[in-house]
């Protein structure tokens, strides 16, 4: 320690910046849901093997019922989660030739 430096806080005492720190509100990661529009290109099958293929823990039956919602709702929710695994999956899905909305934060 230096002495005579100028400036001295007490034992237990915490200076401005370490008490501004400390009330820093933490926001959670941003959630985003990856939606599959209905089009004229992509068949069932296509699209439920994409998703299985893409989506984590996706499974044959699911993707079918969601197939079938895309074709009669004109879009369908595929995954929901942080958005950085969102981009991923909707990056990966559009590669495939799905047409997808713009990510949607959840």
């Amino acid at each position: 320690m230096r002495a005579g430096s100028g400036s001295s806080t007490s034992p237990g005492s915490a200076s401005p910046a370490a008490v501004q720190e400390r009330s820093q509100v933490r926001l959670p990661y941003p959630h985003c849901r990856v939606i599959v529009l209905d089009d004229d290109v992509n068949t069932f099958q296509h699209v439920v093997e994409s998703l299985v293929r893409h989506i984590p823990a996706m499974l044959p039956d699911r993707a079918w019922e969601l197939a079938r919602r895309i074709d009669g709702e004109g879009s369908a929710v595929v995954w929901s989660g942080p958005q950085e695994q969102a981009e991923l999956y909707h990056q990966l899905l559009q590669s495939e030739g799905l047409t997808m909305a713009p990510l949607e934060r959840a």
